[in-house]
């Protein structure tokens, strides 16, 4: 992601015949024939680069073109590492779960919550349990009331399918 262009002495795609320039440090040096500029760009011993092209007239600066692309792959990879995608964790149940699996469960859901993963938990049901879709809808409440401590529903349980399903999100200030 270049923002600047460099600009060359024969550049035959820069038609503009005056710049206005600043110099290495950011003070502004007015506005100048093109031909002053790079030859002021040479004694320092610099590139001249095209910052703006869209105003009248264009706008460049005396720099070390190498070093703005260093830093700007610098910045851009330094923001990717930051910019970590949210990850989901998921945990299932079944309409006939043991207390102890139900703990177990729950314990797993609150430790994913407590690391700042946002938590979809999955009811499934199998066979003649969808007849039965009101037992799964009480499991989910009891589901949701024990890991209130970790984090909010994103909404209420939906039946998907075979599947009654929610998300959680984490407690901000969490991580």
């Amino acid at each position: 992601m270049v923002i600047a262009k460099l600009l060359k002495p024969n550049d035959r795609t820069f038609t503009a015949t005056e710049v206005r320039l600043i110099g290495a440090e950011g003070e502004q040096l007015n506005v100048v024939p093109v031909t002053k500029a790079h030859e002021l760009a040479r004694e320092a011993g610099m590139d001249l680069v095209l910052v703006s092209d869209k105003t009248v007239p264009p706008v460049v600066r005396i720099m070390n073109f190498g070093k703005l692309q260093y830093e700007q792959k610098k910045n851009l990879k330094n923001q990717k590492k930051n910019n970590a995608a949210q990850k989901i964790k998921e945990v299932k149940f079944h309409v006939n779960i043991d207390t102890h699996d139900f703990e177990i469960k729950i314990k797993r859901g609150l430790d994913f919550l407590e690391k700042g993963y946002r938590l979809k938990l999955t009811l499934a049901l199998r066979g003649r349990e969808m007849a039965h879709q009101e037992l799964a809808f009480e499991l989910m409440d009891k589901v949701l009331e024990a890991l209130k401590p970790g984090g909010e529903p994103d909404g209420a349980p939906k039946m998907l399918g075979r599947n009654v399903s929610v998300n959680f999100n984490p407690k901000t200030g969490v991580r």
